[in-house]
């Protein structure tokens, strides 16, 4: 992209080795464009890697987990209730060791530290070099993690370290299971950002690399090496951003259609509304910030489960007819009939209904009229009660349809005051991705008794703004997006969880930054 302008665009297989299919699709874009690559100011990039190693449980760390919790918080051994599969690969040791705070911040049981180096060196002995350190109320006092850290790294020079009060919120056990998430995919996260960095310089660009993040904002490659976890929601947020850039329309729903699945969203002033409940990822809770997303089971490649005997007939029961949630997924274009496999997808009735072109209408089966407009009838019921879910008020809502399957998505759906499909539709989620600003969030449960409010909601602004300048925005840019105060009535001292949120432009990128607006 410059400024608001897609130059060139392209799709390209993922491969085996991440790095290829990258650095193949970067190519394809600068000879399309006809670009040099010094010319190129900053590379964004959105993955889904670290979301598929989590739900098909491979390429994951051995991780050590200290929990500073004891007496008190040993009702509950750290990863209760995982997936068996996903806990026999990450195969946890675990330490349950004295610490932690209570809700006010006074200690529960002081730190020991001759434990905590025994612990490290017992890890580096096994050769568990990722170890996630949780600690009761660390959003409250993180100081006890950090000395924890501390004391890890001196006996442990090699291990990457993860300490919970910079991933989640309050809620404990969903916090240690996001620090342990981040710490089983360190290794992957390194090789990874590695690829994307070796791609970039065999192709001889040499521009500061960010990858997008779960709010829709960008970090640095480095950052994202380090904190994997905070990537694992940008698939459907950039999606959304894309689509809100796209068409300008900055408050909507969003249906991004791909070949499983569609995923809605809600855009909020531009951005993605975060689910305010505990997110699931491969069957695991955690807290921390993630777009509210609702992943129904209709895509360009779902199979449509009928009776080909009954594919003649002019009306159909409800229980003939089934639409999904299994799909071909990426072998639609050989398993779809419309490329001459022998499943029904919801792509080959999109064709037959005259609301897609492509493939070969030929191949077809004989749909009668009825038989089509029932399948077509049912996947705009499922898209109309999925809408319904995400809406929260009564009101009729825009919609954005993106994503390669945006055909499922007609012109008018109940609920909607319009249907708006912009072009480059298939490609949102790169110019999502390459319109992104980088972000900061400060999260702090504050006393509005030791500190005046005014004085802390300053402070807590000004840190805001100073992490999104160190991550490479302008100063000039900054701008609060994002400001939630939540009173605590179980803590004593008017105490309130305060949440700050800036986003700005990047250097580099000043004609792109003016349009991100």
């Amino acid at each position: 992209m410059t400024g608001a302008e897609v130059v060139a665009w392209t799709k390209q297989p993922t491969t085996a080795d991440v790095g290829s299919g990258v650095a193949a699709a970067i190519r394809a874009v600068l000879a399309d464009g006809r670009v040099a690559p010094e010319a190129v100011a900053s590379v964004m990039i959105g993955t889904t890697h670290f979301t598929n190693a989590l739900v098909e449980r491979n390429k994951l760390d051995r991780v050590g987990i200290l929990r500073l919790a004891s007496p008190a918080g040993e009702a509950l051994p750290p990863m209760t209730g995982w997936p068996e599969a996903l806990s026999a690969q990450i195969d946890a040791k675990t330490y349950l060791l004295p610490g932690g705070f209570e809700f006010d911040g006074r200690e529960i049981a002081p730190l020991d530290k001759s434990a905590v180096r025994n612990a490290a060196r017992e890890l580096r002995a096994m050769g568990i070099d990722s170890i996630a350190i949780s600690s009761v109320f660390a959003p409250v006092n993180p100081s006890m993690e950090e000395r924890a850290a501390a004391l890890v790294a001196e006996e442990h020079p090699e291990a990457r370290v993860t300490v919970s009060h910079t991933l989640g919120r309050i809620g404990f056990v969903e916090r240690e299971n996001a620090a342990i998430l981040n710490a089983a995919l360190g290794s992957l996260a390194a090789h990874v950002v590695a690829s994307f960095e070796r791609a970039l310089a065999e192709i001889g660009i040499d521009a500061p690399l960010y990858l997008s993040q779960n709010d829709g904002t960008l970090i640095s490659a480095s950052h994202a090496a380090a904190y994997p976890v905070l990537t694992i929601g940008s698939g459907p947020t950039n999606s959304m951003r894309g689509a809100a850039f796209l068409t300008g329309v900055r408050d909507a729903i969003v249906l991004d259609v791909g070949g499983t699945t569609t995923d809605l969203g809600v855009l909020a002033n531009g951005f993605p509304r975060e689910s305010s409940v505990a997110v699931d990822i491969g069957g695991v809770r955690i807290n921390f910030r993630m777009p509210d997303i609702l992943a129904l089971g209709l895509g360009g490649g779902t199979r449509i489960h009928l009776d080909p005997a009954r594919y003649g007939a002019e009306g159909i029961d409800a229980e003939e007819l089934r639409v999904g949630p299994d799909s071909v997924g990426f072998r639609i274009t050989e398993q779809a009939r419309l490329f001459g496999g022998t499943t029904l997808t919801a792509s080959d009735v999109a064709v037959a209904a005259g609301r897609a072109r492509f493939g070969d209408p030929a191949k077809l089966p004989a749909l009668s009229e009825g038989m089509r407009d029932a399948v077509w009838a049912r996947m705009q019921a499922m898209l109309e009660e999925a809408v319904d879910r995400m809406k929260t008020s009564r009101g009729e809502v825009v919609l954005l349809a993106v994503g390669g399957g945006n055909f499922l998505v007609p012109d008018s759906l109940h609920g909607a005051t319009r249907v708006v499909r912009p072009p480059h539709a298939a490609v949102a989620n790169a110019v999502g991705a390459a319109i992104a600003q980088v972000g900061a969030m400060v999260d702090q449960v504050v006393s509005f008794d030791r500190e005046p409010r005014e004085a802390a909601l300053e402070r807590l602004q000004t840190e805001a703004r100073d992490q999104a300048i160190a991550a490479g925005g302008i100063p000039e840019t900054v701008e609060i997006v994002e400001m939630d105060e939540v009173y605590l009535s179980y803590l004593p001292g008017r105490a309130a969880q305060v949440r700050v949120r800036a986003v700005a432009d990047l250097a580099g990128t000043p004609a792109l930054a003016a349009h991100a607006h």
